[in-house]
């Protein structure tokens, strides 16, 4: 119980920091295409590759750590199930051709972002 309450509080965290992400984003520019939830998958990804060799290769953390982290706060700031209704509201708005180039972008930039995460980590750490 107490390592779901961990991957919880994290939850709840890492879903601020999206909301608050992709508000800005709303703001910045615009909500006619959810950069917001583009920016936060890639950047979730990104993170959580960072994270996971970080953790593996340099420092030695608590399990307990690593769910409050990785399944709680990065799970929580990622979504895709926010990306899979991003996409079918812009496919229902008549904007194929935008939610092809949405998924095409989330799925290619987060993956791109993980490996990344990890060379970055490998490099520094």
């Amino acid at each position: 119980m107490y390592h779901l309450m961990l991957v919880c509080l994290g939850g709840a965290i890492g879903a601020g920091m999206r909301h608050l992400t992709v508000t800005a984003a709303g703001r910045a520019l615009g909500t006619a295409f959810p950069w917001g939830t583009l920016a936060v998958n890639v950047a979730g990804s990104f993170a959580m590759g960072l994270l996971v060799e970080a953790l593996a290769r340099k420092f030695s953390v608590s399990n307990e750590i690593r769910l409050l982290l990785a399944p709680g706060m990065l799970g929580g700031f990622t979504t895709f199930s926010a990306f899979s209704l991003d996409v079918a509201v812009l496919w229902e708005r008549g904007a194929q051709s935008a939610a092809l180039a949405y998924v095409l972008a989330s799925v290619a930039g987060s993956i791109l972002a993980l490996f990344v995460g990890l060379w970055l980590a490998r490099s520094i750490l």
